[in-house]
């Protein structure tokens, strides 16, 4: 017969990733933030993992002589803020919410903790930051290699989360020509002239927003 303390150990339930992630206990809060709300600037003291629960989130860096670059545009389920766990001080870019967004804020002793501690969430965060990696040679690719059209429409699938089926946004938050600019390196008039374009095809709609349809795919893949 086994032993009852072997039994409940036996049949204890795995630790949830997701459950915890989408809660607030001990170290961990849930911050929500307006649009265009400062989460953090740079510089700012970097003690703290952010999950992205709901929302929008852009990260951005601006040079001594005042000019801003957009790094990323991150949505829900996305973490930011893990240069933290590398022994950074400070934070060496900014987060601004670009639409109504929740936080959940994991302080860094208590993060990394349960990445030694809980595996599930040590996976998860793993294999996130090899997928960001990954996107970022490619957006340094995409750079080098592609057109301004080009990187414009894998920007917007990109922000629809096309790929991702459980996680697929057609409809964006708002954002500014100016940032998408920014992201892509080009100026706002070329974006401006690329989305009257896009909209004139069918590949994208403004009907309370900016709508991304798939058939924009074929701007990537057209030589």
């Amino acid at each position: 017969m086994s032993h009852p303390t072997l039994m409940k150990a036996k049949h204890k339930p795995a630790f949830d990733a997701e459950a915890f992630l989408h809660s607030a206990g001990a170290g961990k809060t849930i911050v929500s933030y307006r649009p265009t709300q400062v989460i953090f600037s740079q510089g700012d003291a970097s003690d703290s993992v952010m999950y992205i629960q709901e929302g929008a989130v852009k990260l951005s860096v601006q040079s001594h002589g005042g000019k801003e670059a957009v790094v990323a545009l991150l949505g829900p389920g996305d973490f930011f803020g893990e240069r933290a766990l590398a022994g950074h001080p400070v934070r060496l870019e900014a987060a601004t919410a670009m639409a109504a967004t929740k936080v959940l804020v994991v302080l860094k002793e208590q993060m990394i903790r349960l990445l030694h501690d809980q595996h599930a969430l040590s996976d998860r965060f793993i294999t996130y930051m090899l997928a960001r990696n990954i996107r970022i040679e490619e957006d340094l690719v995409d750079q080098l290699f592609n057109s301004s059209e080009k990187r414009l429409a894998r920007t917007l699938l990109l922000l629809a989360r096309y790929g991702k089926q459980d996680q697929t946004y057609r409809v964006l938050p708002r954002i500014s020509q100016e940032t998408l600019a920014e992201m892509i390196g080009t100026t706002r008039s070329r974006v401006n002239f690329f989305m009257n374009k896009f909209k004139k095809l069918g590949f994208i709609e403004y009907n309370g927003g900016l709508k991304v349809n798939h058939s924009l795919l074929t701007v990537i893949v057209h030589d």
